[in-house]
């Protein structure tokens, strides 16, 4: 299973973007697919989450301002972020979940500043 992530960048305070992940490779029905992300000199930490019938978990520092989402058809998620602060600034890393294993994007770095 390899997971490729897209959409990270520069952005001013009150901004928004959209990172994407894409998994290819044997991909069962039943997982869970997911966000985490590590800032500077801190530990990885999760974003958020979603299973394949759309069930959501969120981070309580971006509950209400970061949306998940996912297509069961192509194997692919996307984290929708809005009003984004300059304490969001991180590698971000997508993750699938299935069968007891954990699999890994590359990191997308997020940088939020003015």
């Amino acid at each position: 299973v390899q997971l490729q992530a897209s959409g990270g960048g520069l952005v001013q305070p009150g901004g928004s973007l959209r990172l994407s992940c894409a998994a290819s490779g044997i991909i069962f029905s039943s997982n869970v697919m997911g966000w985490h992300r590590q800032a500077p000199g801190k530990q990885r930490e999760l974003v958020a989450t979603i299973t394949k019938g759309g069930s959501t978990n969120y981070a309580g520092s971006v509950k209400g301002r970061f949306t998940i989402s996912r297509d069961n058809i192509k194997n692919t998620w996307a984290l929708q972020m809005d009003s984004l602060k300059p304490d969001d600034t991180a590698v971000y890393y997508c993750n699938l979940n299935q069968l007891g294993l954990g699999y890994w994007g590359q990191g997308t770095l997020v940088t939020v500043s003015s």
